[in-house]
């Protein structure tokens, strides 16, 4: 199983390695294949004045110091054509704002690179529609075949479910889509990203954490690849999309339920 972990955004120094360490008995768990997530930069926030984090260059040193420390493979975003060359020399997956899911030129950029690339599904988009996504990357890589799981699993390429906009400032996730986009690529389900409420706290993005377990025991009972968990030690101190985090301490009862349903489905 693909497991996602970390802070939204690069918030200290102190603070990474503080989360890093604790999450290192999924790093050391033979059935999970693990990933450290956090992002330089939050390009997207709703107000001009939200935290964004350190930037490319003190954000990949600050990725670069976790992986040399604890061996973990490491997972970020990219926003624009120019960040991936520079991302991919510390980050083993670099993974696409839902926001930029059709942006082409940042997804040949991401592609040119030797990293996994992890699309997460724009919340505008029908599941379907992903499977373009994915053949913008595989056919830069030289692939110009059928997309299919197959061909996206050997071209290392994933799509992320975060939820799909339904009326205002708010998501669902259609337990379908999971279904309809794992016939293109490995699928991810971002459990935290899927309860948040955008824009719904005025100048931030509200959410409501408390779903997480419910959606990730449902996208379990499905079957995907992996899972995404945007995780703090108190998320109401987070800099960036803490209604919607897990807390550290609760990930573990919640990941032992998703293992225990994963080995009924499978």
């Amino acid at each position: 199983m693909i497991l996602i972990a970390g802070p939204c955004v690069l918030e200290s120094r102190d603070n990474v390695m503080r989360i890093a360490e604790a999450l290192m008995p999924y790093h050391e768990d033979c059935t999970k294949e693990f990933y450290f997530k956090a992002s330089f930069d939050k390009a997207n926030r709703t107000s001009l004045d939200s935290f964004r984090g350190p930037g490319l260059q003190e954000g990949l040193k600050m990725l670069q110091e976790v992986k040399e420390q604890f061996g973990y493979k490491i997972l970020t975003d990219v926003h624009d054509y120019t960040q991936p060359a520079s991302a991919a020399e510390v980050a083993d997956v670099l993974q696409i704002p839902a926001f930029l899911c059709r942006q082409t030129d940042l997804l040949v950029a991401a592609a040119k690179t030797a990293a996994t690339v992890n699309i997460k599904k724009g919340q505008f988009l029908a599941p379907a529609a992903m499977e373009h996504s994915v053949g913008k990357v595989l056919k830069t890589r030289g692939f110009d075949g059928p997309v299919s799981y197959e061909n996206a699993k050997k071209y290392n390429v994933w799509l992320t479910e975060r939820g799909t906009t339904f009326g205002y400032g708010n998501l669902v996730v259609d337990m379908r889509g999971l279904k309809i986009m794992r016939e293109f690529a490995p699928v991810v389900f971002d459990a935290t990203h899927s309860v948040q409420m955008p824009a719904s706290g005025g100048a931030t993005s509200g959410g409501d954490a408390s779903f997480v377990p419910y959606l990730s025991r449902a996208a379990a009972a499905v079957g995907v690849d992996g899972f995404f968990f945007e995780t703090h030690f108190d998320p109401s101190c987070a800099l960036s999309d803490g209604p919607n985090m897990i807390e550290l301490t609760k990930l573990n009862a919640l990941i032992e339920q998703i293992d225990a349903i994963r080995s009924i489905v499978e």
